[in-house]
């Protein structure tokens, strides 16, 4: 792996990269820079993911997966809730978990490439962040986050965009998280500006 990041963070924090640590089968990585900081708290896969068995999906027993993109950021103790509806159901009289038959999917649970996850901040079942998405800390994010949106609050509201609209759709069809790592990892200085316009001048000459 590249040399990415450089020591100035070091002497405050340590990383896990989570595509060295993470077993289970029904989480999914893509690339190798993704990472959870902090993880004094016993690391990713015990503690940011929740309710995720790490035994495989069947037809007889559907289990909703975690997509994870590449250079996501997570921050210390966030959560990454998973496990349908855990088996309470709030339409029934009682949401006590007598059996199985209470159990209900959410489906699969997204986060997109370039995403930052601040301390604290929960994912809830089902929902999908989008590309360069910012997740305040604290934040519990119950709906799907728009790519580039930054979002914050319980339930999480988006407060901002992180670029103008045209901005955000030059960057999206960039595809920026699907070139090679090598490659990406040359646009350093461009992806450390405010500057799309560089970006993209720089990746045409590629």
């Amino acid at each position: 792996m590249d040399n990415l990041i450089n020591s100035p963070v070091k002497h405050w924090c340590e990383f896990e990269f989570i595509s060295k640590t993470v077993k289970n089968p029904n989480i999914h990585i893509k690339g190798n820079y993704s990472y959870y900081s902090a993880y004094w708290d016993q690391g990713f896969e015990r503690c940011v993911v929740r309710y995720l068995h790490d035994k495989p999906a069947t037809v007889e027993k559907p289990i909703d997966q975690l997509h994870i993109g590449n250079f996501v950021c997570f921050g210390a103790e966030c959560a990454v809730m998973m496990g349908g509806n855990q088996l309470h159901r709030t339409d029934w009289i009682s949401a006590f978990p007598f059996d199985t038959r209470s159990f209900v999917p959410a489906g699969d649970t997204v986060i997109g490439d370039g995403c930052w996850i601040g301390s604290r901040a929960m994912i809830m079942q089902g929902v999908k962040l989008g590309e360069g998405a910012v997740v305040a800390t604290g934040a519990v994010v119950t709906k799907d986050v728009p790519p580039y949106a930054v979002v914050g609050g319980v339930p999480a509201q988006i407060i901002k965009y992180r670029f103008p609209e045209e901005d955000i759709k030059k960057l999206l069809s960039l595809k920026l998280y699907d070139l090679d790592e090598k490659q990406f990892l040359k646009m350093r200085e461009q992806l450390q500006t405010d500057d799309v316009a560089s970006l993209v001048n720089f990746i045409s000459n590629l």
